[in-house]
């Protein structure tokens, strides 16, 4: 279970332990503020190392996480911090969701100097809903004074619950604005890779699953363009077969949508299929610009502009694809225990086999193996960070660093 890395270029231990072992799983990705490295724990714990030795800087503990004996279903225990925390350079202050004991769900903002903490607020605003139900799992997104996080179910979808997106001012003044999906039940916003902000503000989510599978449509199974106050709808993408997919737990909402620059936008859902879809025009029901198909994706995808290639972590192996203003095209695919949350850096793709707990650094037109770094038993959706010559990975026990060059 150590960071270890083979091949060439060969990556090798980063801190004189290899790893920092800490008080909880981490599910979200690590933040790297200057010197220092942010990890957020399902122990609700939040603590800052520092970045070329793993010392402990300081923590955080923002209270008791919720047990899973005391929800209705789910998958993660204890169930603390789950979604990516943010980093707002103008206030320098983090964020993070803490779901503490009698399921609450409680945004933190932390000094980034020591983990103070500068306040709270309560996120449970969704009226006639079971909090206990509720899961926070997507990563948190900060634009212009604003932090925006997403809900969704627990594992299991049990329980009165309904996808949503809270936007709450960074300095902590005023109330949470919210957008509630209109579906009578489920239609989580749950991808890990959250919430997307666009250059002008506006809010993008992928939608999962709702309780319409005939007749109206309820606004789930979706790719969703808000307000930035998220005040409405602006826009929306759903799939022709819509509601077969809910009916059949097909939805849309597995990966979270990247933007590809041009009014493009990519995203996949649990249907098997990749949308290329135009961001001026989404067009409602059933008028993607192209799609891809063979492929379940879940998590978050990556797009490297310059080479205009995405790449999309589906569940039958890690699969590249070339992007044109009005085509998608299949590349390479990797084997399919390589299916992890991708990232683009250094002409490279980095992507862990979560199965197996090693981090594959890829080339990006061959799809060859360059190198492997042996991290440790990780969660589903855990992707890498890149930090100049470092990677850093979260694991089912604290956080893992290795050198890159």
């Amino acid at each position: 279970g150590r960071c270890r890395g083979s091949g060439r270029p060969g990556p090798g231990p980063a801190w004189p332990h290899r790893r920092r072992r800490l008080d909880g799983a981490v599910y979200g990705q690590p933040l790297v503020i200057g010197a220092v490295v942010v990890v957020a724990t399902e122990n609700d714990s939040v603590y800052g190392l520092a970045r070329t030795t793993g010392a402990v800087l300081w923590r955080a503990r923002l209270g008791i996480p919720e047990q899973l004996r005391d929800l209705p279903c789910g998958n993660i225990n204890p169930l603390g911090i789950t979604g990516t925390p943010a980093y707002d350079p103008l206030t320098r202050s983090i964020f993070v969701v803490a779901e503490t004991s009698g399921a609450h769900h409680l945004l933190v903002a932390l000094a980034a100097a020591n983990g103070a903490v500068r306040w709270r607020q309560n996120l449970d605003v969704v009226a006639h809903r079971d909090r206990y139900a509720e899961q926070q799992r997507g990563a948190l997104a900060i634009s212009r004074g604003r932090v925006y996080v997403p809900f969704g179910g627990l594992y299991g979808d049990c329980g009165n619950y309904v996808g949503y997106v809270t936007a709450s001012a960074t300095n902590g003044r005023g109330g949470v604005g919210h957008y509630v999906v209109p579906t009578l039940r489920e239609g989580g916003i749950w991808a890990a890779s959250g919430v997307t902000v666009d250059l002008d503000g506006t809010v993008w989510v992928a939608v999962g699953n709702g309780a319409a599978t005939t007749g109206r449509y309820d606004g789930s199974d979706s790719v969703l363009h808000l307000t930035a106050t998220l005040s409405r709808r602006l826009d929306y993408f759903a799939p022709s077969s819509w509601g077969s997919q809910n009916a059949n737990d097909q939805d849309l909402g597995s990966t979270g949508p990247v933007m590809l620059g041009g009014h493009r936008a990519m995203v996949a859902g649990k249907d098997g299929r990749v949308y290329l879809l135009n961001t001026a025009r989404l067009g409602g029901i059933g008028h993607p610009v192209a799609t891809a198909s063979g492929c379940r994706g879940f998590g978050g995808l990556a797009y490297d502009p310059a080479r205009r290639l995405a790449f999309v972590p589906c569940d039958n192996g890690l699969l590249q694809l070339s992007v044109t203003a009005t085509h998608l095209r299949r590349g390479w695919q990797t084997i399919p225990t390589i299916q992890g949350s991708p990232v683009v850096g250094a002409g490279r793709v980095w992507v862990l086999s979560t199965s197996r707990g090693i981090l594959y650094v890829l080339s990006e037109t061959t799809g060859r193996a360059l190198a492997q770094i042996a991290v440790g038993p990780v969660t589903r959706f855990a992707s890498p960070v890149l930090s100049g010559s470092m990677v850093f990975i979260g694991t089912t026990s604290g956080v893992c660093a290795s050198r890159i060059v």
